[in-house]
């Protein structure tokens, strides 16, 4: 399923220690072929890390920030200046389903 797959790919970036942060339809593609099945995910411009690359310690909450990504699939926290965290990623999938879904 389609959905299981994208939650797949952002879950793998998430266990190497990234976020995403423009999670948006245009970035899934579908493979070609034999790979016809298989959802790909794209754009790492807006990529960064959310553990501390020395101390392995998550980023410190903050507020204040600009606004990161697409706005339309932009999580809540992200429209309030809130530094995004995982959970974010996945909220704007849920705002990436509801646009396949009804468009």
């Amino acid at each position: 399923m389609l959905a299981d797959q994208m939650i797949s790919r952002i879950e793998y970036m998430h266990l190497k220690g990234f976020l995403h942060r423009d999670i948006k339809p245009d970035n899934f593609l579908m493979g070609l072929g034999r790979k016809a099945n298989q959802v790909y995910i794209i754009d790492f411009g807006l990529a960064k890390r959310y553990r501390d690359a020395t101390t392995n310690r998550h980023i410190p909450y903050r507020e204040n920030k600009n606004l990161t990504g697409t706005a339309r699939y932009a999580s809540c926290n992200t429209h309030l200046g809130i530094e995004q965290g995982r959970r974010d990623d996945l909220e704007s999938l849920g705002y990436v389903l509801l646009y396949f879904l009804r468009g």
